[in-house]
């Protein structure tokens, strides 16, 4: 199962829940790290960015999402705070939904409750095996565990169809790699078949 198969919502019982359309520009802060978690929050077109600083202002990016997916929905049932950023990418529309109405359609549909389990626990998992690349010092598994777990996000099931939209620079900052190693790395992978690279667009 891919994480993005988890929660897409019906637009209609979103907003039958009391679900609002939200209109942002690029770079428009959606949430903050530290702001109180108080809404879901569904793409329904536009690209968001999620990401953190480090002490030394470096730039950690903990995903980018697009059509149909979902996220601030893992804090919804903590009183804690958002620990990343969110921020549009491109022109977004989103449909945002209040915590406690979206406490409300759970319980009123048990079955979207599973899914949310499952989707949660997709992500736990994937982010599990990331975690285990990344201790690794070999940049190749590093790269893959990466690759396989924003790739998990999206709901191609091909061989080299999902597009990696990170450039070489972001892929360093989140694998902790020097730039020249991701770029040695990708062409490597690239000549062993496990990626293709088309007019500088990774595949995976």
């Amino acid at each position: 199962m891919k994480t993005i198969s988890c929660m897409n919502i019906d637009p209609e019982l979103l907003y039958s829940f009391g679900g609002e359309d939200k209109y942002y520009v690029p770079k428009e802060i959606i949430y903050r790290e530290g702001d109180h978690a108080l809404y879901y929050y569904q793409i329904v077109k536009g690209k968001v960015k999620q990401n953190s600083y480090n002490e030394e202002g470096k730039e950690f990016i903990q995903n980018i999402l697009g059509q149909n997916q979902s996220f601030g929905e893992p804090m919804i049932f903590l009183e804690k705070f958002y620990v990343m950023n969110s921020i549009a990418l491109s022109e977004v529309e989103i449909i945002r939904l209040p915590k406690d109405n979206f406490i409300e359609l759970l319980e009123k549909n048990p079955k979207l409750s599973l899914e949310l389990n499952t989707c949660l626990s997709q992500r736990l998992y994937f982010k599990a095996i990331m975690l285990q690349s990344m201790s690794s010092q070999n940049p190749f598994l590093r790269l893959r565990g990466l690759l396989d777990y924003l790739k998990s996000y999206h709901d191609q099931d091909c061989e080299q169809c999902f597009h990696v939209e990170f450039t070489r620079q972001q892929l360093a900052n989140l694998t902790g790699l020097r730039v020249e190693t991701v770029i040695r790395t990708l062409k490597k992978m690239e000549k062993e078949g496990s990626l293709k690279i088309e007019k500088r667009k990774i595949l995976y």
